[in-house]
């Protein structure tokens, strides 16, 4: 053993065999900071191997899992005036918006698509929390009307996955206006006899709730969201009180009645093939690709004379 072998052939190695790694790779649960490997979490749809937590999904991501083969088709959203107060905080409106557009690869915080889920016809819409903070603006009003509208021409129940920070403060009062205007667009469902069933994720806060994101006719909410009008911190301290453990998140809204189902995203989509199909009047999903079987298919087989014994027997 000499100098060579002991330091410079492994310097030697060590810089040609060096590669590098890219930080994106892992990922750290929020919940318990187990660190994921991040085609583990894409695989498990961004929930936690080893404590169930929930971390963001995008819209895309989400319809993809949801939809049948992930096919879907986008539904056309009109698109509103770029700044209509001229806002200005410590960036223009329109550079914070195109920084969101730029780190989020979306046009804006609404997804809206058309397809089905175990062969059931429905229209979907999906907000996107990393866009803004999901917030309510002009645009996710008009995204909520026309997939309303959509639903309504094509006869289908309308799905939407609630995740928003509450109104969008650039856009100032035509923010605000969004709540009637999207509870407008949820009457138009009930007229029709359409079902509406609202996804809340986590967070759900604000004006969102306070409008369209309460107005389904089921409620479902995936496990330990925040939803509420009005944040814990803000009630602490406004009332001067400690709040119950768990307060405002999804099983506490169960256990007081303004939830029907806390349900794992993993099993949202059979949740939600169960609850359209029953909304609608059809028949329960047949899981796979055959087809239902009909009644001449139940009935049983005629018995068949054994081949080998008419043999025998000439």
């Amino acid at each position: 053993m000499n100098w060579i072998t002991n330091y410079v052939r492994p310097r030697i190695n060590s810089i040609f065999s060096r590669r590098e790694v890219p930080e994106n790779l892992w990922s750290k649960c929020d919940g318990c900071g187990t660190m994921l490997f991040h085609r583990e979490i894409s695989d498990n749809l961004n929930v936690c191997t080893n404590c169930g937590h929930h971390m963001h999904i995008t819209p895309r991501d989400r319809f993809l899992s949801l939809f049948d083969g992930g096919v879907f088709t986008e539904v056309a959203v009109p698109e509103p005036l770029a700044d209509p107060l001229h806002f200005r905080d410590q960036k223009r409106y329109p550079d914070r918006m195109k920084a969101a557009q730029k780190g989020t690869g979306e046009k804006e915080a609404m997804l809206v698509a058309a397809g089905e889920i175990g062969r059931t016809p429905i229209v979907a819409a999906a907000q996107d929390f990393s866009f803004m903070g999901g917030s309510m603006g002009m645009y996710v009003g008009n995204a909520i009307i026309a997939a309303a509208e959509e639903a309504v021409k094509l006869g289908r129940p309308l799905v939407l996955f609630s995740a928003a920070g509450g109104a969008r403060m650039q856009e100032g009062i035509l923010s605000l206006m969004q709540m009637p205007r999207t509870t407008v667009a949820v009457q138009m469902l009930r007229e029709a006899g359409l079902p509406y069933i609202v996804v809340l994720t986590h967070p759900t806060t604000g004006g969102v709730t306070a409008s369209y994101a309460m107005l389904g006719d089921v409620q479902i909410a995936e496990p330990n969201a925040l939803i509420c009008f009005a944040g814990p911190r803000v009630i602490e301290q406004t009332i001067r009180e400690k709040l119950p453990e768990g307060f405002q998140r999804a099983e506490y809204l169960l256990e007081h009645g303004m939830l029907d189902r806390v349900t794992d995203r993993r099993k949202m989509r059979e949740e939600l093939i169960v609850i359209t199909r029953m909304l609608m009047g059809l028949p329960p999903a047949t899981w796979g690709d055959l087809p239902a079987p009909g009644p001449d298919d139940l009935k049983p087989a005629a018995a068949e004379p054994n081949a080998a014994l008419d043999d025998s027997a000439e």
